[in-house]
């Protein structure tokens, strides 16, 4: 009987060791198949470089950013003590209304178009609304220069005013009371042959206006051209002329007359009032005999019709303290008059003289009045 127990335990311990070495090798075989059959592990990835931040867009190219206008050039203004914002201008135009800068005991001296010009004062680089923009890339600097107001004073410039009438192909000239008002087409076309080839600067009224002020340094060899009435001889002989030699001229038109857009960027059409170049009751000009409001009115009304204030030039040269105060209501700034003189720095606004041009003036007598 104890035999027959102990080979019954031998027997059970058997069993029992086959029973674990199964139990393990089924274990085994289930870890085997389990990681032949797990997902391949994740190489590691390198981490992606940051985007950089994109350069931020320079007050230039924001401007040009915020226009779909392909002629638009960005201009911008460089110098010493030069503060100002860049402007949007049009290429092929002609500058529009460049900024005087101030500067505590300095007066402005023009833009140039390089620094070397600004420094020099090179009165054939200097840049201003008789010009027109030619910019790279939709973009240009202009570069600002300084005078002290004593060198301001020294330069003693005096600006002609020039100031045509009709015109004639007759060397000979015309019959009648207003001979002298009709310049012969030839001198007329040898004036202005002088002027754009003698280094001549044109200003624009506006600079005319801070010169006045002594907030702007004008070089002697300065002129402004103009033409009273729009007479229909200045539309076909004298105004294809100053186009042709891209010579910045002032018409002063009667707007009642009919006046129509200007047919060059070259001509600027102002006022020689609406309907007040007609006598009035004491034989002179309405401008003397009308009241400042209604000097006003009438001032209105012409600007409207051109579209602009600025300037204007008085019928007949008439004009009183009345008729000022009618401009300065209706917001013209400036008046030219028929009285002989230059303007200089002090000069009144609304009394501005000018160089009158008669007939018989050639080119001799021209130089011997703006040089």
């Amino acid at each position: 009987m104890r035999r027959r127990r102990r080979f019954v335990a031998f027997t059970a311990a058997i069993v029992l060791v086959a029973a674990i070495i199964i139990a393990v090798a089924v274990t085994v075989a289930n870890l085997g198949r389990s990681n032949d059959s797990a997902a391949p592990p994740i190489e590691p990835q390198e981490s992606a470089s940051p985007t950089p931040d994109s350069t931020p867009l320079t007050a230039s190219e924001q401007l040009l950013a915020s226009t779909d206008d392909p002629n638009a050039c960005a201009v911008t203004f460089a110098g010493d003590g030069i503060t100002e914002a860049p402007v949007l201008q049009t290429q092929g135009e002609l500058y529009a209304k460049l900024p005087v800068p101030q500067r505590d005991g300095l007066v402005f001296a023009g833009w140039y178009s390089t620094p070397e010009d600004a420094a020099a004062f090179t009165v054939a680089n200097r840049i201003n609304g008789s010009e027109p923009v030619a910019c790279t890339d939709r973009q240009i600097t202009l570069n600002g220069s300084w005078k002290t107001p004593e060198e301001n004073a020294a330069e003693e410039a005096a600006i002609p005013i020039l100031m045509y009438h009709q015109f004639t192909t007759k060397p000979e000239g015309e019959e009648g009371w207003l001979r002298g008002n009709y310049a012969y087409i030839g001198d007329f076309e040898a004036h202005m042959e002088h002027i754009a080839t003698g280094g001549f600067y044109l200003p624009t009224w506006d600079e005319l206006s801070a010169f006045i002020d002594g907030r702007l340094f004008l070089p002697t060899h300065s002129v402004i051209i103009t033409d009273d009435d729009c007479d229909i001889s200045w539309l076909q002989l004298g105004m294809p002329i100053v186009i042709e030699k891209q010579l910045l001229t002032t018409a002063f038109c009667i707007t009642v007359d009919g006046t129509g857009p200007s047919p060059s960027m070259y001509v600027q059409q102002r006022s020689h009032t609406h309907d007040m170049h007609t006598a009035g009751a004491n034989g002179q000009g309405r401008m003397v005999n009308w009241t400042a409001d209604e000097i006003a009115a009438d001032m209105e009304q012409s600007a409207a019709i051109l579209g602009v204030k600025e300037v204007m030039a008085y019928p007949f040269g008439h004009y009183n303290e009345t008729a000022k105060e009618g401009l300065r209501k209706a917001g013209f700034e400036m008046a030219r008059t028929i009285e002989p003189g230059y303007v200089t720095i002090g000069t009144d606004k609304l009394a501005m003289p000018t160089v009158r041009i008669n007939y018989g003036m050639g080119l001799d007598a021209l130089i011997g009045l703006i040089g």
